[in-house]
């Protein structure tokens, strides 16, 4: 018995490995990249976690709450794009691997000698601080390990640390880095807070849809509701969770990996973040309950799918996740939450199913506008056209019109409202009720639904692309930027200064461009977004004696600032 056992051991062994795999569409290669950091692995972000308007793209490793650590290279390869961004990742480099996959290293302070200089040349011949471009395959070639970078906080990041992606390179989609091998000690169960239940009857889920929460109890991976009860359901039902994950690393709450959906012992749903590709990052809008998002500010999953989006997050549904109950049983739901690492929680639920009263058949709302239409309203002040893939769900439009403010060049309209997301961007048409005059080339349409991208006069409409639903009227931008020196004034003397420092901004549709010059000459001046400080370092480039520092600040709507001042050095 003993020899049969020691046989099969291995078998056992095995299965259980296989059991604790994480759902995933593919296997990818361990072993092959390193981390990025020589520090002990802990995470302030995970892979898809849930962040207001995004899915977390990569993970962000801790870097003790300081700057300066070395950024290794994850693997042989080539650098392949380098990107400098007022906002988001700040310095951020590339790395081409000859398997197919491509590393990327976000928030850094500054880049390895080699790749400083191409960035360098780049953006003095382009005549630009923020840059995005490609590098030909082998001017910049690295092995595993080398330093790439030192690690910083450039961007849009609350404090140090350092951003990592892997991506798969002909596809650009970003994938889990610890599905290679990129793990975090891990020996804690996800957390469960909340379960929801939504009565979709036969109409799109909004922001009137009947739904409860329930807040939930236990421990060790064992989640019951706090006030235990059978729930009523009838006709078309989904559910909802709110989760988080930690780690044995850090108490920070970073996102759940998996999350399964069960009724009566079958699958219904399957949620995964395995992969995702940037054009879908805007659909976690339609992933959360948006509506409870923006009025409670809390994250409830929703375990159902929207019939208009299309994430690869979502590897597995039988009818979008949505239940129809109509058999007046008991019925058992049970979700199955797991991180990368195995350890699962579950929730478990008693359902009991009433028959949903049959109504009679009626034709479809005339406002109401289709998830894969095109989708046109009119007024005689307004034209609203959305196409297809921007809705993610069908919506019962809605629309009225507000009096004019004082000042404005349009009434004011209301275009649905907030509570219903839009994935990328619509058309807004606004007829002026005021003259604009010579001012057409200064107006744009703003409001609480934001301000729209790429407004212009033409054909007697202001048009923009807006970016949600909410109130618009049209205004006008004359008000060109603020540029404030911190350290200067014309007659300065500079010779103990390290640089030359302005804070600059824009009241309204934002600064776009800014140009330094001094002698005449280009000089490249950094935009540090948290502190909208506008910096020129000196160098040995600089001779002494006397300059003049000339600089330029424009905002989109060609509305322009010029500060002149003499300085000696």
């Amino acid at each position: 018995m003993n020899k049969y056992l020691f046989l099969l051991l291995p078998v056992l062994c095995f299965n259980i490995a296989l059991a604790q795999k994480p759902i995933q569409s593919r296997d990818y290669p361990q072993d092959y990249f390193r981390y990025p950091l020589d520090l002990p692995p802990s995470i302030a972000g995970g892979f898809a976690e849930l962040r207001p308007n995004h899915f977390h793209a990569g993970l962000d490793f801790r870097t003790n709450q300081r700057t300066g650590y070395p950024v290794h290279a994850a693997a042989d390869g080539y650098i392949s794009r380098i990107r400098v961004q007022f906002g988001g990742g700040g310095n951020i480099v590339y790395i081409n691997h000859p398997n197919g996959y491509t590393t990327v290293y976000m928030h850094n302070m500054s880049f390895a000698p080699e790749i400083d200089k191409a960035l360098h040349d780049y953006q003095y011949a382009h005549q630009l601080y923020e840059v995005d471009f490609n590098l030909p395959p082998n001017q910049i070639n690295v092995r595993k390990g080398d330093v790439i970078a030192i690690s910083g906080q450039s961007g849009a990041v609350a404090g140090p640390h350092s951003h990592f992606e892997i991506r798969e390179t002909k596809s650009e989609q970003t994938i889990n880095p610890q599905l290679f091998g990129i793990t975090i000690p891990d020996h804690v169960q996800p957390t469960i807070m909340a379960a929801g239940v939504y009565e979709l009857s036969d109409k799109p889920f909004s922001e009137h849809t009947p739904h409860q929460f329930f807040v939930v109890s236990g421990a060790a991976g064992n989640y019951h509701l706090l006030h235990p009860q059978v729930i009523e359901v009838s006709g078309n039902t989904a559910f909802g969770i709110s989760t988080v994950d930690r780690n044995s690393a850090s108490s920070n709450p970073n996102g759940a990996y998996s999350i399964e959906l069960m009724i009566d012992g079958k699958t219904v749903y399957t949620f995964a973040a395995e992969r995702f590709g940037f054009d879908q990052t805007h659909a976690i809008n339609a992933y959360i309950d948006y509506p409870s998002f923006l009025r409670e500010h809390r994250f409830m999953q929703k375990c159902f799918i929207p019939p208009g989006s299309r994430i690869s997050l979502y590897p597995q549904s039988i009818n979008r996740g949505v239940i129809n109950f109509n058999d007046n049983q008991m019925h058992d739901v049970r979700y199955i939450v797991k991180d990368v690492a195995g350890n699962t929680s579950t929730l478990s639920l008693k359902v009991h199913s009433t028959p949903y009263p049959q109504a009679a058949a009626t034709k479809p709302p005339s406002n109401l506008f289709y998830y894969d239409k095109v989708n046109v309203f009119t007024s005689s002040r307004l034209k609203v056209i959305i196409d297809p893939g921007n809705l993610y769900d069908n919506v019962e439009f809605t629309y009225d019109s507000l009096a004019r403010r004082p000042g404005k060049y349009s009434i004011t309209h209301r275009i649905h409202n907030k509570f219903i997301p839009i994935h990328d961007r619509y058309q807004i048409w606004i007829k002026p009720d005021v003259s604009l005059g010579q001012l057409a080339g200064k107006a744009v349409i703003t409001g609480s639904g934001g301000l729209c991208d790429s407004c212009i006069y033409e054909n007697g409409y202001v048009k923009g692309m807006a970016r949600s639903f909410g109130d618009f009227y049209v205004t006008v931008d004359t008000i060109p930027p603020y540029v404030n020196p911190i350290n200067i004034h014309n007659g300065s003397n500079m010779s103990k200064a390290r640089g030359i420092y302005f804070r600059i901004g824009d009241n309204l549709t934002g600064v776009k461009t800014y140009n330094g010059k001094i002698d005449g000459k280009w000089v490249l001046m950094k935009w540090d977004y948290k502190t909208k400080v506008l910096s020129y370092t000196f160098d040995d480039s600089l001779s002494r004696g006397k300059h003049s520092l000339e600089l330029v600040v424009g905002d989109a709507k060609n509305n322009f600032t010029q500060y002149i001042a003499q300085f000696t050095r």
